[in-house]
């Protein structure tokens, strides 16, 4: 299980446009948002990356850099890339599903042809928002083992406006005995 205040996993992958990803080398002011995704075959993934294509700017107003990462290959991903507009949000591809599991994601199997008719891949990770600090370290995470109920992006806006306002910590820290 990652924990805030902790160092994440590292994240190196290629981009649809961007060249390659390396989490270790983001340089945004006060971190960056990564939201996995499970694929261009889940529909609720196209309307949440298109929520996060609307707010992109308000994060970089923050000083919050963002990537869309799945582990669909670079054809999958650019069609998903096109089908939502995206060419501004970064895109990364190819995520291996063991270090989808290093970030505590859960992996489902294929269920055949969605409500969209697109085929599921064999094996695929479930979604994940993190927001992790310039050191590359947790400060905020949320993982679900279904598509459904995910973080609202302009709620997280004003939830950085909070944290930014009140030098507000990461929470969750703590991994003693209770």
């Amino acid at each position: 299980m990652l924990m805030p205040r902790q160092k994440t996993p590292n994240l190196t992958l290629p981009t649809l446009d961007h060249g390659e990803f390396d989490l270790a080398s983001q340089s945004a002011e006060r971190g960056t948002l990564v939201c996995f995704f499970r694929g261009l075959h889940c529909p609720i993934c196209a309307t949440y990356l298109k929520e996060l294509i609307k707010l992109q700017d308000q994060f970089a107003q923050r000083g919050v850099e963002v990537i869309a990462v799945s582990s669909d290959n670079e054809e999958r991903s650019r069609a998903m890339a096109d089908k939502i507009g995206a060419p501004p949000l970064r895109m990364a591809y190819d995520l291996p599903l063991q270090t989808a599991r290093d970030w505590g994601l859960y992996i489902s199997t294929s269920r055949g042809k969605t409500s969209i008719g697109i085929d599921e891949p064999a094996l695929f990770s479930e979604p994940g928002l993190f927001l992790i600090n310039t050191d590359q370290t947790l400060y905020f995470g949320s993982v679900q083992t279904m598509p459904f109920m995910r973080p609202h992006f302009s709620e997280l806006v004003g939830a950085l406006d909070f944290a930014i306002a009140n030098n507000y910590p990461a929470r969750g820290e703590y991994s003693e005995e209770v």
